[in-house]
């Protein structure tokens, strides 16, 4: 009798395309990516049953990078197409990416609601606080002082979006801050976020060297693990109210009902059609 042939584990390699990066030297992306396929590495997830989702940006580039199912959407509209993915394919493993112009600019209003349905699924955003991809202007996490920018030369005079806090106030279950400097603590954090039931946020912080060279220096500044894991909003939020942006870790993570509607019934697109008829 024959012995069932013993499959060699996945490696964070096996989760790579063949197509090169073409962020520039330096940029924290890479360290996402890497994160990303260690991550799924870790879980030993199909790359049949998994797919990354992302709009447009640098760091929208990731599912060309991966050898996973992906799709490369239009601007802000990352967490739409992932949503509809998994509500329609619940088996798989999704995963949207992208950075904080798409998430929290143009894709403001997907996010909120994203984290209000709580479907089961990941978003991994790259925040370097700059539009990178169109030459260096400020973003909504910028902050308000920075006068790196010809169309801001005085700041933008506007307080920076806070991701964590929008997320908690709207629902998100899972919330966690990571750092492309550690891209082994960003792999673990990931991972968990892909384990956790519903809708689960992480914000890497990624430098973007090219544009805001600046955050050469943020290797010196963030925290590695201090955020202190808690299922207690009123906790977490009092957290996030004195927190410079700059510490790590599990913030938040609780569990509540999954939004998955019923996928029994099947119509016809002529059934849909007269469904519309006046």
């Amino acid at each position: 009798m024959e012995q069932p042939v013993q499959q060699k584990p996945l490696t964070f390699k096996d989760y790579k395309s063949d197509y090169k990066p073409v962020w520039c030297p330096g940029c924290g992306d890479f360290s996402v990516l890497a994160a990303i396929t260690k991550a799924l590495a870790e879980l030993q997830i199909p790359r049949e049953n998994s797919a990354v989702i992302s709009g447009i940006g640098c760091s929208s580039r990731i599912p060309a990078y991966t050898s996973v199912y992906g799709f490369h959407g239009i601007h802000g509209r990352a967490l739409a197409s992932a949503t509809g993915l998994k509500v329609a394919r619940p088996d798989l493993t999704v995963v949207a990416t992208g950075g904080d112009g798409d998430g929290f600019s143009i894709g403001g209003n997907h996010f909120m609601h994203a984290c209000r349905r709580n479907v089961d699924m990941t978003y991994v955003v790259m925040d370097n606080e700059v539009y990178g991809m169109t030459k260096g202007q400020a973003s909504p996490t910028t902050p308000s002082d920075w006068e790196g920018s010809k169309l801001t030369p005085h700041g933008t005079g506007v307080s920076p979006f806070n991701p964590l806090s929008v997320a908690l106030s709207a629902g998100a279950s899972f919330i966690a801050r990571g750092f492309a400097g550690d891209p082994n603590g960003a792999a673990k954090l990931i991972a968990q976020a892909m384990q956790h039931k519903g809708f689960s946020f992480v914000q890497i912080l990624s430098p973007c060297v090219t544009f805001r060279p600046e955050q050469a220096e943020w290797k010196k500044i963030v925290r590695k693990g201090e955020i202190t894991e808690t299922g207690d909003l009123g906790t977490a939020a009092a957290f996030l109210a004195t927190d410079d942006g700059f510490s790590t870790g599990v913030l938040y993570e609780t569990q509540r009902p999954i939004y998955q509607p019923s996928m029994e019934e099947n119509h016809s697109l002529s059934e849909i059609e007269a469904s519309f008829e006046l």
